[in-house]
């Protein structure tokens, strides 16, 4: 049985509150309880999936949203869309006024099927090159998100240098590019990257602060100390530990 509404948007009002007091990741963060309650509702939106709010469990929205930071007005990229998880929830962050373009080098039917079934505005989905993945019509934006899909670009012919490079020329001054992904073991580099869909944390701060990001914060709210590493992030045993990276464009 369901619970009502209320309860529903009164449980994660007081999960993103917790979530602001006790990310040490991100002291620019206060307990806000109007962002809070913003956030909440975008969370508890009708126009997410079931499936959405299964993964709700393993993706952790409520420390997530407040970690990009995302607000009304802001314009938004989000790379590999896959089949629209993050993109949503960011689209849903900076309506009305603001957009997310949700990138993938091909559009898949998972994703095809949610904008048909339920179309948003602000919500624009993009067929790009990951070397070449910012519209030519988007302006100079405030957020970037990879999620659970750097581990992917790694083993793909991508030139990451070119991609890394673009992104931070398509940040504003001050903008945001946030990466989450299934954590590899220390110098592992790349290695695991298609076998066990994990990267090692260091390759992604390296290769994105080569590229003039600051690292600005970094959230522990999805990090697993007992997950060893070892184990397909596609079908782990338990959570996988993954690293989540706040960069800034100075």
């Amino acid at each position: 049985m369901r619970l009502p509404a209320r309860r529903i948007l009164d449980a994660l009002v007081v999960a993103l509150l917790v979530a602001f007091a006790t990310n040490g990741a991100a002291p620019a963060f206060a307990a806000d309880p109007p962002d809070a309650e913003r956030y909440a509702k975008v969370i508890a939106d009708p126009v997410r999936t079931d499936q959405d709010h299964t993964l709700d469990a393993s993706r952790h929205p409520a420390e997530f949203l407040p970690f990009t930071g995302a607000k009304p007005g802001m314009m938004a990229l989000d790379i590999s869309a896959g089949a629209g998880y993050t993109s949503q929830l960011i689209a849903l962050a900076v309506a009305p006024d603001g957009k997310l373009w949700a990138q993938a080098q091909r559009i898949g039917p998972s994703l095809t099927k949610r904008m048909t079934d339920h179309p948003q505005p602000n919500l624009i989905v993009v067929e790009r090159s990951f070397e070449d993945p910012v519209p030519p019509d988007a302006p100079p934006l405030d957020l970037i998100t990879i999620v659970n899909n750097y581990h992917d670009i790694s083993y793909l012919p991508v030139d990451r240098a070119k991609m890394n490079a673009r992104l931070f020329a398509a940040l504003k001054p001050g903008g945001h590019l946030v990466v989450v992904d299934h954590s590899a073991r220390p110098g592992t580099g790349t290695r695991d990257g298609k076998t066990l869909h994990r990267i090692d944390e260091a390759v992604v701060r390296d290769e994105l602060m080569a590229a003039g990001f600051a690292l600005e914060a970094e959230g522990r709210f999805l990090r697993n100390p007992n997950d060893p590493r070892t184990e397909s992030s596609n079908n782990p045993k338990e959570p996988t530990d993954k690293f989540a990276l706040r960069f800034v464009k100075r």
